[in-house]
């Protein structure tokens, strides 16, 4: 089975577009649709300063139109503009934050247009939301996961990504950072992030409203393959749900490593990363040991790209969605204290500032349905953090409550 990925923010390195404009027609698809972009693609693309490309608003619509133009040469068809993405070769797609724009296309959910159209909007309104306030992002790298996020939540702060074992950037306010970096984890060594501000967080409210007015008039398809959301590395079934989804993912934190999780669920074998290569497939190599990889930077990697696709492509089933995993994520609503409730229905609710944030599945549980607690009665969490682990059907075992269970 072979999933297609796509990076996101930070990723991108000055010329790293140069090599794919020398394919037929791709420079003049990139400078038509610079104008839906926003910015002059080619130009930022190929001969941009790395403080040039660092711009939110300039490195959004880059990454997405260059992982979209090499996911066309994969599939044959040359430039952006036009293409659908249902020519791709493969069984699913993921996209770290931004990247999921990329991936929507690949997986036939939206048109290459409308996702440049999109991610403008995009990058625009996160650098506006940015600027309203000094906020930043700081790397925690090693340290006891619980513990880390732990000390995240104690200061304010918002896991923002969580891309892997040992790795978690912490988000908020430069003095909520300053305090973390005062009293940092045990264990774990701190790298501040040259950032423009706390994304995926709720320092980026105002962009989602404004992400939200844009994709109304979005129309989406469901998804030709398998689609991974960043949310909780869920396969989403529906267009309509994923458009969601995207919206507001912008002021959530970014789970890459529940999106690696459902990767081995569902038994991939091979990951190719769309440019700017690299970073992904750094978190699958020891994420997903015995899966094959490769880093796509220059087309001329394309045909070691197609060979990996010859060997691992699937058939798909009678659905076209491969076997989609059936757990779910439910996240806490706000950053606080959580309180376990009293039964599967009354999950229980996060206590912030005399203000209680419920806690309960979009739909009623059955007692099966609770597979596993990630938190205890009493724990602090932060905003988008996730709480339980839950299924529609066929769960093991019964409801236990998280001050009692086992391995929470």
């Amino acid at each position: 089975m072979l999933i297609i990925t796509a990076p996101g923010q930070g990723a991108q390195t000055p010329g790293f577009l140069a090599p794919w404009l020398e394919l037929p027609g791709v420079a003049e698809r990139l400078g038509a649709v610079s104008e839906l972009a926003g910015c002059d693609l080619v130009r930022f693309g190929t001969t941009a300063s790395a403080d040039e490309i660092k711009d939110t608003a300039v490195a959004q619509p880059l990454l997405v139109a260059a992982a979209i133009v090499a996911a066309s040469a994969l599939s044959g068809v040359s430039g952006v503009s036009g293409f659908s993405g249902t020519e791709v070769p493969a069984d699913a797609a993921a996209g770290h934050s931004v990247g999921e724009l990329a991936a929507g296309v690949i997986a036939g959910v939206l048109t290459a247009d409308d996702a440049m159209r999109l991610v403008a909007v995009r990058g625009r309104a996160m650098a506006a939301a940015a600027a309203t306030e000094p906020t930043g992002m700081t790397a925690v790298l090693g340290g006891d996961q619980e513990a880390v996020l732990a000390t995240i939540a104690r200061h304010g702060l918002t896991p923002a990504n969580v891309n892997a074992a040992g790795q978690i950037v912490a988000a908020g306010t430069l003095a909520e950072l300053d305090a973390f970096a005062a009293d940092p984890p045990a264990g774990a060594r701190l790298r501040p992030l040259q950032v423009a501000g706390a994304f995926h967080t709720r320092h980026m409210a105002p962009a989602v409203a404004a992400l939200r007015d844009a994709a109304a008039d979005v129309a989406v398809a469901d998804p030709a393959m398998t689609l991974l959301s960043d949310a909780d590395g869920a396969a989403v079934t529906t267009g309509k749900e994923w458009l969601e989804r995207i919206v507001a993912q912008v002021a959530a934190p970014v789970r890459w490593d529940l999106c690696m999780r459902t990767m081995a669920d569902l038994g991939v074998t091979a990951l190719i990363e769309l440019p700017p290569a690299g970073t992904l497939t750094g978190l699958a190599r020891r994420a997903l040991p015995g899966v094959a990889q490769l880093a796509i930077k220059t087309p001329e990697q394309l045909d070691a790209a197609r060979d990996l696709v010859a060997g691992h492509l699937a058939e798909p089933d009678a659905h076209g969605h491969g076997h989609l995993p059936e757990w779910r994520l439910i996240v806490a609503p706000a950053s606080g204290t959580f309180r376990s409730g009293a039964d599967q229905q009354q999950l229980g609710m996060v206590v912030a500032r005399g203000a209680e944030h419920p806690v309960a599945a979009p739909w009623a549980l059955r007692p099966a349905e609770i597979i596993e607690w990630l938190v205890e009665d009493g724990d602090p969490v932060s905003q988008g953090q996730p709480l339980v682990r839950v299924q529609s059907e066929g769960g093991p075992g019964g409801w236990v409550p998280p001050e009692r269970s086992e391995g929470a």
